[in-house]
């Protein structure tokens, strides 16, 4: 899959599957709209049309099915007839799941997926995850041949007209994001340190016409980025603070990504055992989903202001580290006392939110992160856990999950009752909870909110993506198609407004939204 090179077409041409071996998919009731002419000239002359029609009354998906229909050369597929209301309509997950298990071997092949218009763009970031770029193996270094995956979608339903080209660059800027981060995720520390994922930053950054700011090592220390500083000290290669700026002209209001970029995360003198310690190169799934949706995102046009910022450290342990017990000064000027250096992502995410308002000026800012394990027992492994000061963003991530495929739910945000878990004799808080057993994601997440102050007027979501950052051993690049859509109606792409959560009818009074239109714009 490493060497996979994933190409969108509005037609993949005709050719018998012996020499393009070819999987079709979609869901069983939509593949039965499909006529015989559409698919024949893929299909033929090895597979009748009477074989076609054969296959698909064999399907019997539960929740999924497939068939061959010709040795291992063609195969038809089917998704989940249904799904509940917390999943996404287009089976993101099981697309994944039936392109890695049923595509057919080969060098040159073709997926034909089979869907409604308002699927596409979720089922093509969900075909990109099956695809990782990393790889070390001996035998990838070798094999210096390409290999082509020809995408082509069939739409049916009311809007069945085929995609155009605005659409498929669309879906290539997506699944090219969504690779760019599964990529970053997958790679060892000894090859994605800090050093590395600024390279990572700059690459992108000149790919757009955009010069990053960083401020790195001393200098951090020096303008009062405590958390970022005290995380990243004891690490050879020195934590960092980047910034990809996208300013054009007209913008209205500003946004601000804020992404967790932990290259590897030990616990530091809290130090993880070894049974948890291996497979935290994914600490840094937050910044490299923002760094790949932002390079999808302005690709595709972008009215307003939009910022990323990178929080970059290696949480290591060396003579310099941070001890328990030691205090530090963040950049909001609240002082926190350290008494758990493995809960490291909530202080450079601190840092860096305070640095999106004092310095950005954000209107909106959405901070991304593998934040904690206990995401995964708050929401599971499929959906990201959120929490936001907004009702209406809160509503509107759920809804741009499901549009998405990057699936999100909902945590409590309820810093009256909760933030009393960082009581501090000696500081202004603790970095870490006195009681384990109270809502954990929560409470991390208010940790950073607390810096920005929980009556700031903005907008500021938290996404915790600590679980859904992987599968099994691989990451997925979650998170890039969440943003996409999620700030899609501010986009100049036709598609990602078509996916963006806005238009939801709400209770807001009219002299509510007008005070507040600018808080609420994208939703």
């Amino acid at each position: 899959m490493a060497n996979v090179v994933l190409e969108f077409k509005a037609s993949a041409g005709d050719s018998e599957p012996q020499n393009r071996p070819v999987l079709i998919i979609g869901q069983h009731a939509n593949l039965q709209q499909v006529s015989w002419s559409q698919i024949k000239g893929k299909l033929q002359p090895v597979v009748s049309k009477e074989v076609w029609q054969a296959a698909l009354g064999a399907l019997s998906p539960n929740p999924t099915d497939s068939c061959p229909l010709y040795l291992n050369n063609s195969v038809v597929a089917a998704l989940p007839s249904r799904v509940s209301r917390h999943n996404s309509p287009a089976s993101a997950h099981f697309v994944s799941r039936l392109v890695r298990s049923c595509l057919p071997g080969g060098n040159n092949r073709c997926i034909v997926m089979v869907c409604e218009h308002s699927d596409v763009f979720a089922s093509s970031c969900a075909i990109a995850r099956a695809f990782p770029i990393f790889s070390r193996r001996s035998t990838s270094s070798r094999r210096a041949e390409k290999k082509h995956v020809t995408v082509e979608f069939l739409i049916v339903g009311q809007d069945s007209s085929p995609l155009d080209a605005a659409e498929l660059k669309c879906l290539s800027s997506a699944a090219d994001g969504v690779r760019l981060a599964a990529r970053i995720v997958d790679t060892p520390c000894n090859e994605m340190n800090t050093d590395h994922f600024l390279d990572e930053i700059k690459a992108v950054g000149n790919e757009l016409g955009i010069t990053p700011v960083i401020i790195r090592g001393e200098e951090l220390k020096q303008r009062g980025f405590g958390g970022i500083y005290g995380v990243g000290k004891a690490a050879e290669h020195p934590p960092a603070l980047a910034v990809l700026s996208h300013t054009p002209d007209g913008a209205t209001q500003t946004i601000a990504w804020v992404g967790k970029g932990i290259v590897y995360d030990t616990g530091g003198l809290s130090i993880k055992g070894k049974t948890t310690m291996p497979g935290m190169k994914r600490d840094c799934g937050g910044a490299a989903a923002i760094l790949g949706a932002f390079k999808a995102t302005i690709k595709q046009g972008f009215k307003d202001n939009l910022h990323a910022v990178f929080c970059l450290a290696e949480n290591s342990v060396g003579p310099t580290a941070t001890r328990p017990d030691d205090i530090h000064t963040l950049y909001s000027g609240k002082t926190v006392e350290i008494n758990n250096t493995d809960a490291e992502g909530r202080l450079v995410l601190a840092d860096g939110v305070v640095y999106a308002c004092k310095d950005l000026s954000a209107d909106i800012i959405l901070d991304m992160a593998t934040l904690t394990g206990a995401q995964g027992i708050s929401t599971g492994k499929y959906h990201a856990a959120v929490m936001t000061n907004s009702e209406q963003w809160e509503a509107a991530c759920v809804r741009a999950g499901r549009s998405s495929g990057d699936l999100a739910h909902p945590l409590v945000y309820c810093p009256e009752l909760h933030f009393t878990e960082f009581t501090s004799a000696m500081a202004d808080m603790k970095n870490s909870v006195a009681d384990r057993e109270n809502a954990q994601s929560s409470c991390a997440g208010l940790f950073i909110g607390s810096h920005l102050g929980f009556d700031w007027p903005g907008v500021w979501v938290h996404v915790d993506i600590a679980s859904p950052v992987h599968a099994g051993e691989r990451a997925t690049g979650f998170g890039v198609a969440l943003l996409m859509a999620l700030f899609g109606q501010a986009s100049d792409d036709s598609m990602l407004n078509q996916v963006s959560p806005l238009g939801a009818t709400t209770s807001v009074s009219e002299d509510q939204m007008e005070r507040d239109c600018k808080r609420r714009r994208l939703v």
